[in-house]
């Protein structure tokens, strides 16, 4: 309404004949101008509501990305880093559906229903509440309240999380879905893993499909099934939510042969060599302090430098599948990026990325195929049978990157997933978009955790967390809301007196303030407590146990009190209960020893040198 108008309107009346002729004149234009214009609110619009992306690799390391010391080139990945913040105390769980759930529901794993891995449920574990090996009813996800909200829901990729049909990503939540229920699998078509289960199950908008769009390539398809999925709605004014759950750089190492040769010879240098350029990259631009070392290399593998060159031209080509796998992944969420800046949605996003647990250095397929006889055996080596190196990419094959490459991809710290190290459960973590106010490109350490993601963004949504959904009461959250740190108003959400706790698998860990205790099976630990100062030695070198055992019995009680509160049952069965007896036994790693092995052959000096005499 016109200003003049309303001012007219709320003046006090005058005596009949009390308006000069001017006045009314006056007041007649402005009701004119008033009717002729358009109608406004008084009220400002609200804000729009930013769209969420969350881009989750599968055992993506620490050290992989460029923007945190890796020379693979990712530059979509890390143009998110450019215009948002680094995070590097991030912290998941050490494997993949236990980060999954925590992620999805904002609940520890050990109550929503992920107490262990379904692959791995002990004897002791089957029938507890909280380890279903699905989600379960106790909790509520973040796309069903975040739908709740009025946000549409997508997800594509890995679930992981169920696969019966209340179980599904569209039963929980999801409007919309393209999903590999399982944990693994062929990236070209629906071959599994086992004689048991040897096709892996997908669903599209909640129905199981019987077979795969005939130019399926997982990357590219998941892309592709997610930008057709925005776009449909994209203008009818409804803030959106994807979950892109990406089955790379998890093994097999498949991808197209225009992306297999982009770094041909560049690993046979050896991984000694390659983590220690990615330290140096590391405290360059200022992820790791000045003065880090890296973690030993694992005793059972060999100095690279001592291996013949066609072994280390083998292990480097294994790495350079990796590394095209993760250059692949950027090409597809640099299609996303380019997508969303076309439809002008890019401004308005918030981008989450970040790895699911550690680098993968398991032998998986050898713990799948098992011994020669067994029906796995022979699964294998008729639908995995390609093992000429020139074919590897290819559907059949089965190349995996191996330990040696997991502690680069985890660089600089100890272990790798499945292991209670910071190399099983530290992760690197970008956040961009409208809700971030941090300087551009900036880094922050403080301690961040996967369950703090549904606080976060159900603040972010304005939604609420229920107490009740669907009739039954919900577990509280454990999580804290990044908002504070992603406005710039604080430095880090947690205290040195918060702590945080993880167990998988028996082996299990409490990280409060800079310090750490873990428990691990023989011979990754010693089958006792360790403790280590993160601060001064983030690759957990140096067991303090034995000098700080006041430290020590602290943090056991808070794992005591970790344990009761979320009804861990510490498995009677471990996928690593006879790791010891495979493994060599286990001795420091010292650069150089024995020299033995590293003399080169004395060569006497020319003038000396003398033909024997007749």
């Amino acid at each position: 309404m016109d200003a003049a108008l309303l001012r007219a309107k709320s003046a006090k009346p005058r005596k009949p004949g009390g308006r000069s002729a001017v006045w009314r004149a006056m007041e007649a234009a402005s009701l004119v101008v008033a009717l002729a214009a358009p109608v406004t609110t008084l009220a400002a619009d609200p804000p729009r509501r930013p769209n969420i992306v969350i881009i989750l690799g599968d055992d993506l390391g620490f050290a992989d990305m460029g923007s945190f010391g890796g020379e693979i080139r990712t530059p979509n990945l890390d143009s998110l880093a450019r215009d948002g913040v680094r995070f590097t105390n991030f912290y998941t769980h050490a494997t993949c559906s236990p980060t999954r759930s925590m992620l999805l529901t904002g609940v520890d794993n050990h109550r929503n229903g992920l107490g262990n891995m379904d692959e791995w449920t002990a004897p002791n574990q089957r029938g507890v509440p909280g380890y279903e090996g699905h989600l379960n009813n106790r909790v509520a996800t973040l796309p069903q309240l975040l739908k709740g909200a009025g946000y549409h829901t997508y997800m594509v990729g890995k679930w992981h999380l169920g696969k019966a049909p209340d179980q599904i990503p569209a039963a929980r939540g999801f409007e919309r879905d393209f999903s590999l229920l399982d944990g693994a699998g062929s990236y070209w078509d629906m071959t599994n893993f086992t004689a048991a289960a040897p096709k892996s199950v997908f669903t599209e908008d909640g129905r199981y499909l019987t077979s795969l769009p005939k130019d399926y390539y997982a990357t590219k398809t998941y892309t592709d099934k997610l930008i057709g999925y925005i776009d449909a709605d994209h203008g009818d004014g409804k803030p959106f939510f994807a979950y892109v759950a990406h089955q790379a750089p998890h093994d097999p190492y498949h991808l197209p042969k225009d992306w297999r040769n982009r770094h041909v010879g560049e690993y046979d240098k050896g991984w000694d060599a390659v983590r220690q350029e990615r330290l140096k990259r590391q405290i360059e631009i200022g992820i790791m302090p000045a003065g880090t070392q890296l973690a030993e290399r694992m005793w059972f593998l060999p100095d690279p430098i001592t291996l013949a060159p066609v072994s280390r031209a083998i292990a480097g080509k294994k790495m350079e599948l990796y590394a095209g796998m993760v250059e692949n992944m950027d090409f597809h969420v640099g299609r996303l990026i380019d997508h969303l800046k076309k439809i002008g949605e890019y401004e308005n996003t918030i981008f989450i990325v970040f790895g699911d647990n550690g680098a993968e250095g398991t032998d998986l397929f050898a713990m799948i195929a098992g011994t020669p006889g067994s029906r796995d055996f022979l699964f294998a080596a008729i639908n995995w049978s390609q093992t000429n190196l020139n074919a590897w990419g290819d559907p059949g094959t089965y190349p995996a990157y191996g330990p040696m490459w997991a502690q680069v991809s985890m660089t600089p710290f100890s272990q790798y997933k499945g292991w209670m190290a910071e190399g099983g459960i530290r992760n690197a973590l970008i956040v961009s978009g409208p809700n971030v106010k941090r300087p551009k490109g900036s880094i922050n350490n403080g301690v961040m955790h996967v369950a703090d993601l549904m606080p976060t963004l159900l603040e972010v949504a304005g939604a609420g967390y229920p107490k009740t959904l669907n009739g039954h009461e919900l577990l509280p959250l454990m999580g804290k809301s990044w908002g504070p740190v992603l406005s710039g108003q604080m430095e880090a959400i947690r205290t040195d007196q918060d702590y945080l706790a993880w167990e998988i698998f028996g082996n299990r860990a409490v990280r409060q303030g800079d310090w750490k205790i873990r428990w691990e099976w023989k011979s990754f630990g010693n089958g006792h407590w360790q403790l280590f100062n993160l601060a001064t030695d983030p690759a957990e070198r140096h067991d303090l146990a034995k000098e700080r055992p006041d430290k020590l019995n602290a943090l056991l009680a808070l794992w005591d009190s970790y344990a009761r509160t979320n009804n861990v049952i510490l498995p009677n069965r471990s996928m690593f209960e006879t790791l010891e007896d495979q493994l060599p036994m286990r001795v420091p790693v010292d650069g150089g020893y024995p020299p033995l092995i590293y003399k080169r052959q004395f060569v006497p000096p020319k003038e000396m040198m003398a033909d024997p005499k007749p």
